[in-house]
């Protein structure tokens, strides 16, 4: 019975399916073969370690495959232009598709613009009812998401062009891990929308990416923070390529489960004093929302457990200890607690609804202080990350 059902999986792919790994495996070793010089042997074994977990969600999830290739061709389109006219000022000035597209903060501008916009279709789609609206809206948040991604790869190649000592992954500051939050969130709920065959938790999802793009504007327009600066030497380190990226997947999930979370305590709410309510049809069923609460929070809460393991082995590195009760390290600890708990209650009581998603929404509020308050009022190893 187990081989029938290994040969059944085999037999399912197509050729686009065996096409896709080979992309991604050659598009790996070209990169060695450019980058060599510049990685050390931790660096390559992420480099190929990424490529083989790529290739395993493009098989699990199809529709990253469209993704990934639209990713890597406006990237290398981008690359190109900046090759053809070598000075990345003067780049950014002359050349129209850098200037108004696909540079990286031409880019990522775009994105703001199609998250916020959004946000708002999905909400006009769940008060219409309308299914067209609705994949308007999924159109929309899918090219938020590309252009996000795209701006994040072009910034990489950016760096590296004022200067070898500029050059890093851009998931430093805090301006380059807010992109890096709203791109993987949405492709977090995409996959969920699509599993769940249900759009109606676009607005309610959109509303943290929305609030995260304004803090960006914000923070661009009042601190000029999309400007590419040197990594600080505690930050010089193959660790952040792999703490980083891991610590927001978990507040993505953090994120989903709190506002699919709202959307549960407004259907329940709704359910009791106005069963006749138009929005009420249109949302999801308590089951369907309590078990993406579920998933989220256990996803996110595995790449979390990861990343604070690293955390604290990077740690051990840089400053000599594993664990230091600096404020940052405290704040994920209660972090960590918080949602293992959750989990805990949720496995072995089976508890479900208001009570869970409203803990799921203060979750979120101590993430958040985790995250931003730490860094805003709170000082320590961790004090370059301040505002």
């Amino acid at each position: 019975m187990e081989n029938t059902n290994k040969n059944t999986i085999w037999q399912s792919f197509s050729l686009r399916d065996w096409i896709w790994p080979l992309v991604v495996l050659i598009g790996s070793l070209v990169a060695w073969q450019i980058y060599a010089d510049n990685m050390d042997r931790y660096e390559v074994a992420i480099l190929f370690g990424v490529s083989l977990a790529t290739i395993w969600l493009g098989w699990y999830w199809k529709s990253f495959q469209t993704h990934a290739y639209f990713v890597a061709s406006i990237s290398l389109v981008s690359i190109w232009f900046y090759q053809m006219n070598g000075n990345l000022y003067q780049a950014n000035e002359t050349v129209f598709f850098l200037k108004y597209l696909i540079s990286s903060q031409a880019a990522i501008m775009w994105m703001s613009f199609l998250v916020l916009l959004g946000t708002v279709t999905y909400f006009f789609g769940l008060f219409r009812q309308s299914d067209f609206i609705y994949k308007v809206s999924t159109f929309i948040t899918w090219t938020a998401a590309t252009l996000g991604f795209v701006g994040i790869m072009v910034r990489w190649y950016e760096s590296y062009l004022i200067s070898s000592d500029y050059g890093h992954i851009p998931v430093s500051s805090l301006y380059e891990v807010f992109i890096l939050f709203i791109v993987m969130t949405i492709l977090m709920y995409l996959y969920y929308e699509q599993k769940f065959k249900t759009r109606a938790m676009g607005g309610f999802v959109m509303l943290v990416m929305s609030a995260s793009v304004l803090f960006v504007l914000w923070y661009v327009f009042d601190r000029q923070s999309h400007e590419i600066q040197p990594l600080i030497p505690a930050l010089q380190s193959w660790w952040m390529k792999i703490h980083v990226p891991a610590n927001f997947v978990g507040y993505g999930g953090f994120s989903i489960a709190a506002m699919v979370g709202v959307a549960m305590l407004i259907r329940l709410r709704l359910e009791k004093h106005n069963p006749q309510s138009r929005l009420l049809s249109g949302l999801p069923t308590q089951r369907i929302m309590d078990d993406i609460m579920y998933r989220s929070i256990a996803i996110g809460f595995a790449f979390f457990t990861v990343a604070t393991v690293l955390g604290a082995m990077w740690a051990a590195e840089a400053w000599g200890g594993y664990w230091s009760w600096d404020p940052k390290e405290t704040w994920a600890l209660i972090v960590w607690l918080n949602y293992a708990a959750w989990l805990h209650i949720r496995m072995t009581k089976g508890w479900h609804g208001a009570p869970m998603a409203w803990w799921a929404v203060i979750g979120l509020f101590i993430t958040t202080f985790a995250f931003l308050g730490v860094n805003i009022f709170l000082s320590g190893l961790h004090s370059y990350g301040e505002l």
